[in-house]
């Protein structure tokens, strides 16, 4: 039973060695919220697919996920999706620029809205979302209202020369111990 345990954890290992997803709190300890700059915040960050966006804001706002006409214009109405549950990830799943506004006009119109351009990755492609640490918790806003989840620090990928040579190498390595082992 033990030889399987380390079996098993040689092939996590694997895994884990090709994790490399970052998860941003929009706004960092601000949040969604309309007196944060999110322009400033958005600068100088590189997003890249398979990264997450945290939006932490008051049940009394929401987050919209919407075009660039909607973005510009601030337009609530046509948007491609809404989140309201105060805790929301997206996880940025495609490259190019994402956009998204405040579910209250006024606010978008006072700035409330962040658009981020997100770097496509050539050798590696997403295949599951992030997996929360646990013990990892979130320190809140101290404006909002909302019960803190925890972070992710990756995503697996798949695919890829060097994912490919990391798994063959602990699958190598993991028959080298069995058959030196007796098995």
């Amino acid at each position: 039973m033990a030889k399987l345990a380390l079996v098993s954890f040689l092939v996590i290992l694997c895994f884990v060695l090709t994790s490399a997803a970052t998860t941003y709190i929009v706004g960092d300890n601000s949040g969604w919220d309309i007196s944060t700059d999110l322009d400033t915040w958005a600068q100088g960050k590189n997003f890249v697919v398979g990264d997450v966006l945290l939006f932490q804001y008051t049940p009394s706002n929401s987050v919209n996920e919407v075009t660039k006409e909607s973005f510009d214009g601030c337009n609530t109405t046509h948007v491609i999706k809404t989140y309201t549950n105060g805790n929301t990830t997206v996880t940025l799943s495609r490259p190019g620029p994402w956009y998204f506004i405040s579910g209250n006009k006024l606010y978008c119109l006072g700035g409330m809205k962040l658009e981020v351009n997100v770097q496509g990755n050539q050798t590696d492609s997403p295949v599951a979302a992030p997996q929360a640490q646990p013990g990892a918790a979130l320190t809140q806003p101290s404006s909002k209202n909302n019960n803190p989840i925890p972070t992710s620090s990756g995503i697996v990928y798949a695919g890829g020369k060097d994912s490919l040579v990391k798994a063959s190498f602990g699958f190598m390595a993991t028959i080298l111990w069995l058959s030196t082992c007796g098995y």
